[in-house]
């Protein structure tokens, strides 16, 4: 395949960046987009230029760090895909793609295709912690949860924090991803005693973070690479309404 790439260049944080366009031909349809980025660098450090930084770690859809902006799509064309699980043969010989770095004030440039999502790490830290037991693992059968429950909450906790959420959202939201650690928490019996408090501080933390609110426009959870739904967003919800109007806000007064 012989394609035309328009990748976003920045320096740094404070510099400006462009659109630089680039010849990739030779490349194989089986190759990911990742590794078609891999063979772009090579070439270009052989030609004694400056390679193309962007964020990748395990390329298996797990890590989540391959955040990128394909034709304008979050994680590219392919629905459920994660960036480094999207293949060449997604597109068509002689195209023009265009890779930028996610577009999120919450998300701030570093260099080229890498942003600094940090934010999310510290709303899950706002979250704290889950009261368990220690000692020997009980038995499985111990607590009995409905397996309809089960699985809505193992549907949110594949969440892999990649952004692309907030990144699909016109109001840059983080309200899928923030939603969603709460639900594999707040469903199942273990998180339920700080299921309240949690919401409250995640739900403050992302504000603080400046993301937009939430609308439901729903292109979340069509860009999410895990297929989250939305659903996740209406019990967030409900859980920081409740929360607002109960002994939430003073749970979290008593704790700090």
């Amino acid at each position: 395949m012989n394609l035309t790439l328009r990748i976003w260049r920045q320096a740094g944080p404070a510099a400006p960046g462009r659109l630089v366009e680039y010849d990739a031909g030779n490349i194989s349809p089986d190759m990911s987009v990742l590794e078609m980025l891999d063979v772009v660098n090579e070439r270009l450090m052989q030609r004694g230029e400056v390679p193309i930084a962007f964020d990748h770690d395990c390329r298996e859809g797990i890590c989540g760090s391959c955040s990128l902006m394909i034709n304008g799509v979050a994680h590219g064309p392919m629905r459920g895909t994660a960036t480094c699980q999207l293949h060449m043969r997604s597109f068509k010989d002689g195209d023009v793609i265009t890779v930028e770095p996610w577009r999120v004030r919450a998300f701030p440039i570093l260099r080229d295709l890498v942003v600094d999502r940090t934010a999310l790490d510290r709303i899950i830290q706002a979250g704290g912690y889950i009261n368990a037991p220690t000692g020997g693992a009980p038995d499985g059968n111990t607590i009995l949860i409905p397996k309809e429950t089960i699985d809505t909450a193992m549907d949110a906790a594949q969440c892999i924090a990649c952004g692309a959420c907030a990144a699909a959202c016109p109001n840059g939201s983080a309200s899928l991803f923030t939603a969603a650690k709460l639900a594999h928490l707040g469903l199942l019996p273990q998180g339920q005693p700080e299921r309240y408090r949690r919401a409250l501080r995640m739900v403050a933390q992302m504000d603080i973070e400046h993301f937009g609110g939430c609308t439901l426009y729903g292109e979340c959870q069509e860009a999410c690479p895990k297929l989250i739904s939305i659903d996740t967003i209406t019990r967030m919800n409900r859980d920081f309404l409740k929360a607002s109007l109960t002994a939430g806000r003073g749970a979290i007064a008593e704790s700090d």
